[in-house]
């Protein structure tokens, strides 16, 4: 099995990220969930859909029980 690309964290969401008070609770999800946000965020072709990619996943994030627009139940609580 080919193991999937892990992708560096870009600026613009690290700085969102701190923005909005959300770095921790980014770092508390799993690493496949990280690296999903950052390809799927950087995958978009229109920075208008980059931006509403990167707007799901900070209300995601503050959520804490969404996981792209899923269900998502943290081991630690």
């Amino acid at each position: 099995m080919v193991p999937r690309p892990r992708y560096p964290m870009p600026n613009f969401i690290q700085e969102a990220l701190n923005a909005h008070g959300l770095t921790d609770a980014y770092l508390a999800r799993p690493p496949y969930q990280q690296n999903d946000y950052i390809g799927w965020i950087n995958r978009a072709k229109l920075e208008t859909t980059k931006q509403k990619r990167l707007n799901q996943m900070l209300d995601e994030l503050k959520c804490g029980d969404i996981y792209m627009k899923m269900k998502w139940n943290s081991k630690s609580g």
